[in-house]
């Protein structure tokens, strides 16, 4: 446990993020805390003391204990402010994927059942065609023109500009003061087989989140580059709120892009970043420059890592560590200085925090060190934990079973305390009496000059018995000339016999979630359809071997 960050939060039952941005307001005061792109600051008590005057704006505009507050903006000032001032008005934060539309924001919107949704003007058109409510919203504020005709989803009453709800504020309106166990946040993670999951989350496990990773050493002088969207708790808790802990400043920009990535750090000064999923490797596959390194960044918190990462570290002139966590369960697992910075390395468990276990997936019994299951976490401290799925008993009741939160994720500890990834349990695949994992031959493709990004799967076929097969969907990058042939030898010389697959399929991109996860059980659902190779027909073995009697060359 770092005594630093937790003599910042106080005990236990003062973690709320409230009480945490009052103490450093008044320990750092008009220094700059946040900037964005777009140029806008927010100093440490102008932060907490906007926070104040939204808070009551809220209150005066009739929002009641519990009322939720949907938030749809990108990466802005107000959205750190409702982050905040939602819990100083008794109400409760849910911060929705700006990317969303249709049937996947009608869910979240009828599920959270918001009193007030705040959005950015160009974003009321992702709610046109989307059913209205049982109860609509009683509040409407745009960011922008607030004149803009409202869709029906977000009702009649017309549009609020943010400048008239902050108006309202009433210095005379009490502010609630959020305790530790009460709920925050609602932060919807989207499923790759149902509607995505409000999970639920009490103000002490905001507050835990926000601490930063042992290894990354956070501290007043640094400055965190924020690239990531802020309706995700890695951006949000653990870069953001995680620079308030510790004193440091963040520069957040509206999005991700390789080709501004590094001009924007030199810019900014930035000493620390996060990096997730194929953010590094695009950022690995850009054109390389002689003086890469020759920016202020010293640490990156990435996840995952491929076998180049140490060649990755050294381009760029960082020390990259790990971690391993989720919106539900927190994150109990960092890397630390001793930690190797290896593909499926998380890191230390945080074990004065978090209990990790590896569980069998069949009868929740403990896995022997050093062989995989189901990573299972609970906590060790109360409310720094979800408190189920709202208004969803059932997948509740599903995740959190013998008395432990089940990840879905497949892993493994050696020593104790370390605890390595190895890919999530329903995308493992079993062939031939091996269990393969997917994120491992994913590793391996992304190697190869030429791809994007890939997604490998199990597939049942005729001839594969009650086993699968394995097929690896590919995105190739604009302008990239690969055969099918290629991919495979690049397989048979990098992953084990057992695990190259027998099917190779290119397709445009691969599909995801409004979170951007991959929906691997689409990709598993197509089969081996009329665009997959089959090395078996084209005559090729796991070995590289062909028939002699397989007719043509390799497309």
């Amino acid at each position: 446990m770092s005594d630093q960050a937790f003599q910042v939060l106080g005990e236990p039952r003062e973690w709320t993020l409230s009480r945490l941005l009052r103490r450093q307001a008044a320990r750092y005061g008009d220094r700059r805390f946040v900037r964005f792109g777009d140029g806008v600051e927010l100093s440490f008590a102008g932060y907490d003391a906007e926070c104040d005057r939204l808070a009551r704006a809220l209150r005066a505009a009739g929002l009641q204990a519990g009322d939720r507050v949907m938030c749809m903006l990108r990466n802005r000032a107000e959205f750190l402010l409702l982050a905040i001032a939602c819990g100083r008005a008794d109400a409760v934060f849910v911060p929705v994927n700006t990317e969303l539309k249709g049937f996947s924001l009608q869910h979240q919107l009828h599920n959270c059942g918001a009193r007030m949704v705040v959005l950015e003007a160009d974003l009321v058109a992702h709610f046109n065609g989307v059913a209205a409510p049982p109860a609509l919203p009683s509040h409407i504020v745009v960011i922008g023109d607030a004149s803009i005709p409202l869709p029906a989803a977000l009702g009649t009453i017309g549009a609020l500009s943010f400048e008239s709800l902050c108006a309202l504020a009433d210095d005379a309106v009490a502010l609630h003061e959020p305790a530790a166990h009460e709920l925050g946040c609602i932060m919807y993670t989207s499923g790759t087989t149902g509607p995505a999951k409000g999970v639920l989350m009490p103000h002490a496990h905001l507050a835990l989140f926000s601490v930063p990773s042992p290894g990354l050493a956070l501290a007043e002088g640094d400055t965190y580059y924020v690239c990531l969207p802020l309706f995700h708790a890695n951006a949000l808790f653990v870069q953001v709120m995680a620079a308030l802990v510790s004193g440091a400043q963040v520069h957040c920009v509206q999005r991700f892009s390789p080709n501004r990535w590094l001009t924007e750090i030199r810019a900014c000064g930035a000493t620390i970043t996060n990096s997730l999923g194929i953010m590094t490797e695009m950022l690995f596959k850009s054109p390389a420059n002689g003086d890469d390194a020759d920016n202020p960044l010293t640490r990156m918190l990435v996840v995952p890592v491929a076998d180049w990462i140490a060649d990755f570290a050294k381009r760029f002139g960082v020390r990259v560590f790990q971690g391993y966590g989720m919106t539900e369960c927190n994150m109990p697992v960092y890397a630390t200085e001793a930690d190797p910075c290896v593909p499926g390395c998380c890191g230390t468990i945080r074990s004065d925090l978090f209990e990790v276990a590896i569980l069998d997936p069949e009868s929740d019994l403990r896995m022997p060190d050093g062989q995989t299951g189901e990573v299972c976490v609970r906590p060790r401290i109360a409310n720094a934990f979800m408190q189920g799925y709202f208004r969803m008993p059932d997948k509740t009741v599903e995740a959190v079973r013998n008395l432990w939160f089940h990840t879905g994720d497949a892993g493994r500890i050696e020593g104790g305390s370390r605890l390595f990834f190895a890919d999530r349990i329903k995308d493992r695949i079993r062939r031939r009496g091996e269990n393969v994992s997917a994120f491992e031959i994913e590793q391996v493709l992304g190697m190869l000059p030429g791809v994007a990004e890939s997604a490998v799967v199990g597939i049942h076929v005729g001839d594969a018995g009650a086993e699968q097969e394995i097929k690896a969907c590919i995105v190739l990058v604009p302008g990239a000339h690969l055969t099918h042939a290629q991919a495979l030898e690049h397989c048979i010389a990098n992953v084990p016999r057992f695990a190259v697959p027998r099917f190779f399929e290119f397709i445009p991109e691969l599909p995801r979630t409004p979170s951007n996860k991959v929906q691997k059980h689409l990709l598993r659902a197509t089969g081996a359809g009329a665009g997959c190779w089959d090395r078996e027909a084209e005559g090729y073995s796991a070995r590289n071997e062909r028939s002699p009697t397989s007719q043509g060359a390799a497309a």
